[in-house]
This record gives structure tokens, C-alpha cells and sequence, in this order.
């Protein structure tokens, strides 16, 4: 590591998927495997080694979106990779063994199967009702007000009615944008803003910092499609201030979530935990 930085990438120590692999073929048949070309990076939010990402200041957040999209506009450019996941596994519980503020960043030679499943979502809405799903969604969401948690000029806060884990927040562009590359200045500082607020609902909520993956959810590489929506999800897997939410048989052997929070409830609670919203 450099003695000196403001924010840093750097390629995982044991990646999943490394350019150094062979290129990525699907091979039919059982028991067949392929070479997993790709990229892994490691995002160090900040050279402070005990800074959470809630106290992150928004200029800082700012700086990692910028290094988000530069690295994702690098990968695009790469004809072997089709997507670029930009996320992060916050706290013990999901398993993260390095407290550093950080996140990572994906580089896959394919679509994962549960994005493939919301483009083929999305493409069949938007064939059926000649408009964004994501855009239906956040105007209903709008007019309903029941989810919102906070919102500024070009991004809005609320807990999806569809939401799948406790406390589940989505922030959704106002504008209808697909990538990160798409965002003009003032929409960086403001996704920044509402960045830094819900990670700080997050962990006021019970008054310990949040266990959470975060994903930023934007469409594949060298594709403009008219259906996808830049957006960014939060999982969080605490239920309680005690308890935690397993993905049990249901769950994992049956792909049917349980959901032991009312999207309704919970959105009170987070917009009346620091900082407030209205």
C-alpha cells in the first residue's frame, strides 16, 4: 500500500476472476468448467484504518463514486466482460474479515443469473407497457409515501414493497440513467449525500453499525437498454437489535424469502433515526 492516499484500488489478494485466466466459454454438457477471466479489485473507501463508511464525508463518498465509475468505464472497455458489480459486504455477520472501509468491484466474463433475471424482467415490461419499470416503480412509490426514507434532487431513499430482507432500502435515480458512466456532476454529489444519510439511518437504527451487502445495480457493459435503471440496494440481514435474518431452507432450498419486517414499519423507523428526514 502507498503511505499516502485518498482513495485506492487495488486487485484482490486471491481473486475469483483474474485477466490472467482463460477466456470464458459456456460449455455444455455435465461436468464441464471454463476459464474464469475477469477482474477483482479491492476500494479503499478512506486511509483512516477505524473510519466506518457512515462517517465517511460526503466529498469522500463523492471520491468513491468517481473511482467506481472510472474503473467501470476501464472494465466496459474490455471486450471479455460483460458486467461490472460494484459492492460491499459490511460487518462480521456477512463475513468480512478486514474492518478497513472498503468495497470491491467485479468484473465478469458473463451476466450473473439474478441480474439476467431482472433484464429479462424489465425488457418484458418495458415490451408490454412501452415504459421504464424502474421509472413506474419509483413514481408509485413516490405518490404512495408510505416507503420513502429521504430524497434530494436526483435520488430518492425507500424500502421496496417487494422488498426480500429486513429493512431492504432501495436509492433510485430520478433521472433514467443505466450506468454510473451516465452520472453528471451534481447527480455524483448527490448520490454522495444520500449515500453518506442512509448508511447513518443504518446504523442508528439499532445503535451499532449496520451488516449489510450494498449493491450498485447498473446494466451490462457495451449495452444501452431503454428498460434498465441505475439504482443501488441494501440488504441488511439484522432483524432486530438481537437477531439476525438467516437464509434458511425456505430461502436458500426454495428461493421463496421470508420477510420478518413490514416495508410500512420500518421506513418510520428510518426516517425518525438520524439524521431525521421527512
Amino acid at each position: 500500500m502507498p503511505h499516502d492516499y485518498d482513495v485506492y484500488l487495488y486487485p484482490n489478494d486471491f481473486p475469483a476472476f483474474s485477466f490472467e485466466r482463460p477466456g470464458f466459454s459456456p460449455e455444455p454438457g455435465q461436468f464441464k468448467s471454463t476459464g474464469a477471466k475477469g477482474a477483482c479489485d479491492v476500494v479503499l473507501y478512506s486511509p483512516n484504518h477505524r473510519l466506518l463508511p457512515s462517517q465517511l464525508p460526503v466529498e469522500q463518498w463523492r471520491k468513491v463514486i468517481e473511482l467506481w465509475t472510472k474503473r467501470t468505464e476501464d472494465l466496459f472497455a474490455n471486450p471479455d466482460i460483460r458486467y461490472v458489480s460494484v459492492f460491499e459486504n459490511a460487518g462480521v455477520a456477512i463475513g468480512v474479515t478486514m474492518p478497513h472501509p472498503h468495497g470491491q468491484i467485479y468484473a465478469l466474463p458473463f451476466i450473473p443469473p439474478l441480474i439476467q433475471r431482472e433484464l429479462d424482467s424489465a425488457q418484458q415490461y418495458f415490451r408490454d407497457q412501452s415504459t421504464c419499470l424502474y421509472c413506474r416503480i419509483l413514481a408509485d412509490e413516490l405518490e404512495d409515501g408510505r416507503r420513502l426514507v429521504a430524497a434530494n434532487d436526483s435520488f430518492v431513499a425507500f424500502l421496496p414493497f417487494f422488498g426480500r430482507f429486513p429493512s431492504e432500502m432501495q436509492i433510485c435515480a430520478r433521472r433514467h440513467l443505466g450506468a454510473s458512466l451516465e452520472l453528471d456532476e451534481k447527480e455524483r454529489i448527490d448520490l454522495a449525500s444520500l449515500l453518506k444519510i442512509v448508511r447513518r439511518k443504518y446504523d442508528n437504527l439499532f445503535g451499532f453499525p449496520m451488516p449489510l451487502m450494498m449493491l450498485v445495480r447498473q446494466r451490462p457493459g457495451g449495452e444501452v437498454l431503454p428498460y434498465f435503471h441505475f439504482h443501488v440496494d441494501f440488504l441488511p440481514i439484522q432483524r432486530n437489535e438481537t437477531k439476525l435474518k438467516y437464509l434458511a431452507a425456505v430461502e436458500s432450498g426454495l428461493g421463496t424469502f421470508l420477510n420478518d419486517t413490514r416495508a410500512e414499519q420500518q421506513a418510520v423507523l428510518l426516517r425518525d433515526a438520524e439524521p431525521r428526514t421527512e
